[in-house]
């Protein structure tokens, strides 16, 4: 209250905050966590559906996005996905958040146990992404540091990642990636893919057999995620002169415990973990 001699006390309007969850800021971001959240493309009008805002605003929203490079419109021109910037932005998350220390050590102890090199992927588009690995101290290796890319298609961990995905998203990631024949063993066919995918649904694992590098072999298992498809993936790598299919089996043990290991440490970071305690 404010007291002014000679007048009755009136009261002084007080500057009212506005929401953090109502800010324009606020409003973009939870407009990049619907499209981000579900594999899935989005029109201007099953946006308007999904968050219920008008549609002159959304449409400026998404006009502000895709300038940014945050959001990209499909070759439709109708429909919107994560653009390249956003896509960059998560892969920074991943290789620089707290966990990478914890995750380092992981690997650190899995090159140990099977002395070969391991390294941690996720999926970015239609690349698998290097975040993290370790070299084994043996003379002879395959050097690919983090940040390194690789073909989805002729990959362990890409494998790995697309038979997370109903036929339909393969069908969608793969139409859009070039399927190129790296070496004479590179399965290009998508009839040959999907049957691949099929085995590696079956066995839990997937390998790289000299399908992306000449002499190289991989094999692949995800890092479990109790919440939901998981974007992580480990896999070990070795010249198939020390290393073929059958030694390789023989690892999946260790790569396993080591994934396991891996989801543990991400299971107190979960959103919904924090909301329930």
């Amino acid at each position: 209250m404010k007291i002014v001699k000679g007048r009755k006390a009136e009261p002084v309007a007080q500057a009212v905050p506005e929401s953090s969850a109502d800010t324009p800021a606020m409003r973009l971001f939870a407009l990049l966590e619907t499209i981000a959240a579900k594999d899935q493309r989005y029109s201007l009008q099953g946006l308007v559906e999904e968050m219920g805002l008008p549609k002159p605003t959304l449409h400026r929203m998404l006009q502000q996005l895709e300038g940014a490079g945050l959001l990209q419109r499909e070759g439709d021109g109708r429909h919107y996905g994560m653009g390249t910037r956003l896509r960059r932005l998560a892969e920074n998350l991943l290789m620089n958040d707290s966990l990478h220390g914890a995750r380092h050590a992981v690997l650190r102890r899995l090159v140990e146990e099977v002395g070969e090199s391991c390294n941690l992927t996720a999926l970015s588009g239609g690349e698998v992404v290097y975040l993290d690995r370790v070299e084994t101290a043996a003379p002879l290796r395959f050097y690919l540091h983090p940040g390194s890319r690789v073909p989805v298609h002729c990959s362990a961990s890409g494998k790995v990642f697309l038979a997370q995905m109903n036929p339909a998203q393969r069908r969608r990631l793969l139409a859009n990636v070039p399927l190129e024949a790296y070496t004479p063993s590179t399965l290009t066919d998508l009839a040959q893919i999907e049957a691949e995918i099929e085995r590696v649904q079956k066995d839990g694992h997937a390998f790289d057999n000299e399908e992306f590098l000449p002499g190289l072999l991989c094999i692949a298992a995800l890092v479990p995620n109790p919440y939901g498809p998981s974007n992580l993936c480990l896999a070990v790598q070795a010249p198939v002169m020390r290393l073929d299919m059958a030694k390789a089996r023989k690892l999946l043990p260790a790569l396993r415990r080591a994934a396991l290991a891996l989801s543990r440490l991400g299971m107190d970071v979960d959103p919904d973990t924090r909301a329930r305690a």
